[in-house]
């Protein structure tokens, strides 16, 4: 009986081993994206450094950019981190691991690349044709 049951969910201990690499990119996300913040928050500081008009509109235009883009890389790195923080839930609740699609054991060379995913690569690729 136990060998049906390890196939349709994975044990305390491989649970653990998941939870313990989601909790380190969790924790490298946040990290990020509080780097990411506190750019964002010096980007809008106006430093007295530059005072010619000419300098400043063209660096006002690449800040702007810039502001974009770590804004884009801050909203990615929000939604990972929500990810992240779902899959916390579904290994407390006994949920990790399993396709939401299929109900067969997602491989855990899988869930060690995607942590957060929530499908087997063949559900994922029905899913997208």
């Amino acid at each position: 009986m136990a060998a049906v049951e390890e196939k349709t969910r994975y044990s305390e201990d491989e649970l653990k081993e998941f939870e313990v690499i989601i909790t380190q990119k969790l924790e490298a996300t946040r990290n990020e994206l509080n780097f990411i913040r506190e750019t964002l928050s010096r980007k809008n500081d106006n430093g007295t450094e530059y005072t010619a008009n000419s300098t400043k509109l063209m660096e006002d235009g690449a800040d702007v950019s810039e502001k974009e883009q770590l804004s884009q890389s801050a909203g990615r790195l929000q939604k990972f981190a929500q990810q992240l923080e779902a899959a916390l839930i579904r290994i407390k609740n006994g949920t990790y691991g399993v396709c939401r699609d299929t109900g067969k054991l997602i491989p855990k060379e899988r869930l060690r690349a995607v942590p957060h995913t929530q499908q087997t690569i063949e559900a994922k690729l029905k899913a997208s044709n």
